[in-house]
């Protein structure tokens, strides 16, 4: 059986993680929304994602 404590620290990790997921995707949109209105130089976050050709 899994503690209070201990449920409450589970919780507050996933809490985090959470929120460093949502804010890395935050700054991938801006970094993307930048590339489209932008001059184009600067390189998107992750080539692997794009489609070829």
């Amino acid at each position: 059986m899994i503690s209070n404590s201990e449920m409450i620290r589970i919780r507050r990790q996933m809490q985090r993680r959470i929120r460093d997921v949502v804010a890395e995707r935050r700054r991938a949109r801006q970094l993307e929304a930048h590339d489209l209105t932008g001059d184009g130089s600067r390189p998107s976050a992750d080539q692997s994602l794009t489609p070829a050709g």
